[in-house]
């Protein structure tokens, strides 16, 4: 029999990645992406590696779509608040919520997720892996960092760039 907690956070992530793919707009689709990068965590958690699972929550959902949504909000800022909200769209995403939340509980209350037994596996050797993180995967994480730091800057430049070509023409228009 299938594990209702597997098809729960196959559609979601799926259905998330799909939304990511194929919104036209930017800041949905970052949002769309730490939705199913939140779906992929929940994959390790179901395979019993807690500590993949936080990374990716830590790296990619907090650092990486974060980012991306901050780096949309920097450059795009007129684009995104000029839309109009009406009730009907409002009152339809609270109804869709509402709909994703009682599935998604009514699945992990139908699936006899036992709390006592999930934690009777071995604890974690904290200390080996902050040597495996310092050591082996150090690299990496420079690497992860340096990426993350270009992505600021360039969106802080794309931004800056944006603002200071707008103001002389807006001061020639303004002469006219």
């Amino acid at each position: 029999m299938v594990d209702p907690i597997f098809v729960g956070l196959a559609v979601l992530t799926v259905g998330s990645a799909i939304i990511a793919l194929e919104t036209r707009e930017l800041i949905y689709g970052a949002i769309g992406l730490a939705i199913s990068m939140l779906g992929i965590a929940g994959f390790f958690l179901l395979l019993d590696a807690p500590f993949v699972a936080m990374f990716q929550i830590a790296v990619y959902v907090g650092a990486v779509a974060v980012l991306l949504i901050f780096t949309v909000m920097l450059v795009r800022t007129q684009a995104l608040f000029t839309t109009k909200e009406d009730k009907g769209r409002k009152a339809a995403g609270i109804v869709l919520m509402l709909f994703l939340m009682g599935g998604v509980g009514a699945l992990l209350l139908s699936s006899g997720f036992n709390r006592t037994n999930s934690f009777a596996s071995p604890p974690i050797d904290f200390v080996k892996v902050g040597e495996e993180m310092l050591t082996y995967y150090s690299p990496v994480l420079v690497v992860l960092g340096l990426v993350l730091a270009g992505s600021v800057i360039a969106a802080l430049a794309l931004a800056r760039r944006e603002e200071v070509s707008s103001t002389p023409a807006e001061q020639e228009g303004q002469q006219s």
